[in-house]
């Protein structure tokens, strides 16, 4: 069930909080030791749902009334381990809860356990985590994407109606596209990032994953929202719900060019889309936007400079992992090298060249110039058009360690979706079509606090019967 069609049903009384987590608790314990979406689950569960149950009963009504929640791992819950994915974190227990998570809880929604993510949301692929890779319900020899993989994946299995992902350069979007699911990143400081582990601050945003549009906009909403604990966090919040369906006749952009750097099956889905589009009467306009084209090495500069800055603070010497060594600099080495996996090193070490004495100015800030044509490129765009299609990834999900060997090919897989993190604006990723079977996503991007009427312009689209299904 939809989290909306559950929250009304508990609500009504028709059934019961603990019965729905109890279900949602069987379900991953059935899946999941195929799947392998979760690092851990929360013991407190069904307690947490009893509660529900009770202030259901005295006559509140909830939004998301016993409606299980997956949350990913780099996302803190009180008293539930946030590894991040991790061996540096692997017994870190924040005594705090994530704003966004809490809104959520507060809204009725019941934390079910922890999903597993690429090391710090450093992946494209949820094979970097230091507690093994997750696997795609849609095929299980094949990654679901990354580094929210395991949230993806746990919707995309019925094992959760919802869950939270994080998204620093396409990690939502793209382990939905791959699953087959739907996902939200917002714009920059809608939702407070108070509670997420830091990759690169300027980039990382935190969203929903879910199986319908509705669901993304109820549950968005009320995550929505200034907060003095985030000082990104932006003051005036768009309307997100209740959600009203845009609609036909929209004016919709798209880039050739771009699409042309897709694998045929992607490009053959996504005109296929278009078509089906264009059919049902929305209006689409090609475009040029040629810095889009270098967003992918100015994206790889700007996050890994900002990684380089925000992981040094695990070094032994406050919290997480310790290595004893000879001597203070010994300690900080071996906790490092034994903390942190291959690609989180990997990303310290060109993010630390980037901002180096020598390399600031060539790399670090030539990727900063281009990161302002881009966003400029796309405000332009948005003059003439409602919102922007792309595809979400360049290629359909691809075998497990297929790629774990070449980090190019791994970061190509982020070719459509770290245009809107590097600007700052808002992209939903939906399900479209299929290619060699597996599911292709495509994305609507828009301005600045637009994140409104993508999810009306998307429901729109679902309400035509216009998104792909599984089955």
């Amino acid at each position: 069930m939809q989290a909306t069609a559950i929250a009304e049903a508990v609500n009504q009384g028709k059934t019961r909080a603990v019965e729905v987590v109890q279900a949602a608790l069987d379900r991953i314990e059935a899946e999941d030791k195929e799947i392998h979406a979760f690092i851990s689950l929360n013991p407190e569960a069904l307690e947490a749902a009893r509660a529900v149950d009770e202030r259901v009963r005295a006559g509140e009504t909830l939004p998301l009334a016993g409606v299980p929640l997956a949350v990913k791992d780099n996302l803190a819950v009180e008293g539930l381990a946030a590894t991040a994915g991790s061996r540096i974190l692997e017994n870190f227990k924040p005594p705090y809860t994530a704003t966004a998570v809490a809104r959520l809880v507060a809204a009725g929604a019941v934390v079910v356990g922890k999903t597993n993510l690429d090391e710090f949301g450093m992946g494209s692929s949820t094979e970097y985590s230091a507690f093994g890779p997750t696997k795609n319900p849609r095929d299980p020899n094949r990654v679901p994407g990354g580094s929210s993989g395991g949230s993806a994946a746990a919707v995309a299995a019925g094992m959760v109606p919802l869950a939270l992902g994080s998204d620093t350069g396409g990690s939502i979007r793209q382990p939905a596209a791959f699953t087959g699911v739907l996902g939200f990143k917002p714009t920059y400081g809608l939702v407070s990032r108070y509670g997420l582990i830091a990759y690169a601050s300027s980039l990382d945003t935190v969203g929903p994953l879910a199986g319908s549009v509705r669901d993304l906009a109820l549950s968005l909403s009320l995550m929505a929202g200034p907060d003095p604990l985030d000082a990104t966090s932006i003051q005036k919040t768009p309307g997100l719900w209740p959600l009203k369906p845009a609609p036909v006749g929209g004016r919709l952009g798209h880039a050739p060019a771009l699409v042309e750097r897709a694998d045929p099956g992607v490009r053959l889905a996504f005109a296929e889309f278009l078509k089906a589009l264009e059919d049902a009467g929305y209006e689409l306009v090609e475009l040029e936007l040629e810095p889009l084209m270098h967003a992918l090495p100015a994206y790889y500069l700007v996050a890994t400079s900002e990684a380089s800055s925000n992981l040094a603070r695990y070094d032994g010497t406050l919290y997480g992992r310790r290595v004893a060594g000879a001597d203070l600099v010994d300690t900080m080495k071996k906790t490092r090298a034994q903390g942190f996996g291959p690609e989180v090193k990997r990303r310290i070490l060109m993010g630390t060249f980037a901002l180096s004495s020598g390399y600031y100015e060539a790399y670090y800030e030539r990727a900063l110039r281009l990161r302002r044509k881009i966003a400029a490129a796309l405000a332009e765009a948005f003059r003439s058009v409602e919102a922007l299609l792309l595809p979400t990834a360049p290629t359909p999900a691809f075998r497990l360690g297929e790629r774990l060997k070449d980090p190019l090919s791994m970061y190509l897989s982020d070719l459509y979706t770290v245009a809107a993190n590097l600007a700052g604006i808002p992209a939903l990723s939906l399900p479209v079509g299929t290619a060699g079977g597996l599911p292709v996503g495509a994305q609507l991007l828009g301005p600045a606090l637009a994140d409104g009427r993508l999810l009306s312009l998307a429901a729109g689209i679902e309400e035509r019967g216009l998104l792909w299904r599984p089955g």
